[in-house]
């Protein structure tokens, strides 16, 4: 078992001495060497036992992990049988904070040999783990501050993505709101369906207004407005949906007709081609 490196003192743990290893501060360390009245660099091997510390360098209740005492962060060994130290005993309260260390350099000054020992092959070990234990931490917070890095770059893409839909959708609805001064619900319905595959349910209101407009534009102005693309049933369906309470034959055209103010349309000029492309579109009812 290792003993105590001051001059003149052969205590160790074998008698029941508690030692303490020297303080890694150079300050604190330097004052330790210099009241031990020798001149030599401490290894961390050496120790100072407790007969050289006044009890008022010791913690009063708190207890080291072996059940023995605890010295003060500043405490500084002063009882030497070589005369009074150099350095007194610290009784202030505060606490020195340690400076930075500086490596240490391997001096022979002529130590005792139990003052000097080679280091155990399972120290090295366990120091080589401590300082790969050191070096990882710094590892992880760079990968996770990579990985907060790349989070806020995806927050701020997803951000400006709800941006242009709250522009696309605000767009929209002035759209729809523009097509409701001039076309009925089921005419916009009908403007976001495909031509082949429509089929649209036009409501009563639709069917008149689609009425009024052939009879202003005649029935090549109506096919034409129905192939741009504007919301209007095809010729079978307005007629299907309109019940002639009088049929009759006549020369006159569709514009004469609504003229009279008779409820008459004109079936002889009307359409024969191109009049079956919406043959499936769903009846609402016949208007009387």
């Amino acid at each position: 078992m290792g003993g105590c490196s001051a001059p003149n003192c052969s205590n160790s743990t074998s008698i029941g001495k508690q030692l303490f290893r020297f303080p890694k501060d150079p300050v604190r360390k330097k004052k330790w060497v210099i009241n031990c009245r020798r001149d030599f660099e401490p290894t961390p091997h050496s120790r100072l036992c407790q007969d050289h510390f006044e009890e008022s360098q010791f913690e009063e209740i708190a207890r080291s992990p072996a059940g023995g005492k605890k010295l003060k962060p500043n405490a500084i060994p002063t009882l030497f049988n070589v005369g009074d130290p150099p350095f007194p005993a610290v009784t202030s309260p505060y606490i020195l904070l340690p400076l930075k260390s500086e490596p240490e350099k391997d001096l022979n000054f002529g130590d005792h040999g139990y003052a000097r020992r080679n280091p155990l092959s399972g120290l090295e070990e366990e120091d080589g783990e401590r300082t790969s234990e050191d070096h990882n931490p710094c590892m992880q917070c760079q990968l996770l501050k990579k990985k907060l890095e790349q989070e806020m770059q995806h927050t701020a893409r997803l951000q400006r993505e709800a941006e242009e839909m709250k522009k696309r959708l605000y767009r929209l609805d002035r759209i729809e709101k523009g097509l409701q001064n001039f076309l009925y619900e089921d005419q916009i319905r009908a403007l976001s369906l495909t031509k082949r595959s429509r089929r649209a349910v036009w409501s009563p209101e639709t069917i008149l207004k689609a009425r009024k407009i052939r009879c202003a534009v005649g029935t090549k102005g109506y096919e034409y407005l129905r192939e741009i693309g504007y919301p209007l049933p095809s010729y079978r369906t307005l007629c299907n949906r309109l019940e002639t309470k009088i049929m009759v034959t006549t020369d006159m055209s569709c514009e004469e007709l609504a003229e009279l103010g008779l409820g008459l349309m004109a079936t002889c000029d009307s359409p024969t081609e191109g009049v079956g492309d919406n043959d499936e579109e769903e009846l609402m009812g016949v208007l009387s």
